[in-house]
């Protein structure tokens, strides 16, 4: 690498956008928007690092957007998100673009890092969440003391 791409690297962030995408959307013309939102990112210097195609979620609470001088309620929509590298100075831009993207009811452009941050659900079993709670005396119902390798010992098995 020579200075210029090293002083590049360095002053690119890693973002990620999530948006929601109108559910009028036919399923042929999803992959185009999909597609189209991509080469936005692409086309103002951005690198994608990893991506999701949309897919059709129920909303926690009702959006509007204004389409044709109408307000347009929805209840469900098109979850999707990019993360890429961009320049910092370039971020406003395409927030500038995506505002006036038609097909968008709503995005956020979020600073993450380059790693996987997708949180796997983990099986508890019952046996530990009872070793979990907290001892009591049996005669008077009072609490012993804290043994704290016993609790280390339960969360290494924990995160083993």
């Amino acid at each position: 690498m020579d200075n210029t791409e090293e002083k590049a690297e360095m002053s690119s962030r890693v973002y990620e956008v999530g948006y929601l995408l109108l559910p009028t959307l036919t399923e042929e013309s999803m992959p185009v928007v999909y597609s189209n939102l991509k080469d936005l990112v692409v086309g103002m210097g951005g690198e994608i690092i990893s991506d999701e195609m949309p897919k059709m979620i129920n909303l926690a609470y009702t959006m509007s957007k204004v389409i044709q001088n109408v307000h347009n309620k929805y209840d469900m929509a098109y979850f999707g998100w990019i993360k890429f590298v961009m320049d910092p100075e370039k971020v406003s831009e395409l927030k500038k673009k995506l505002n006036l993207e038609e097909n968008i009811i709503r995005f956020l452009i979020l600073k993450t890092v380059r790693e996987n941050t997708i949180a796997s659900k983990r099986f508890v079993h019952k046996d530990l969440k009872r070793k979990l709670s907290p001892k009591r005396d049996d005669e008077n119902g009072v609490s012993l003391p804290i043994d704290k390798e016993e609790i280390d010992k339960e969360i290494d098995a924990m995160v083993a």
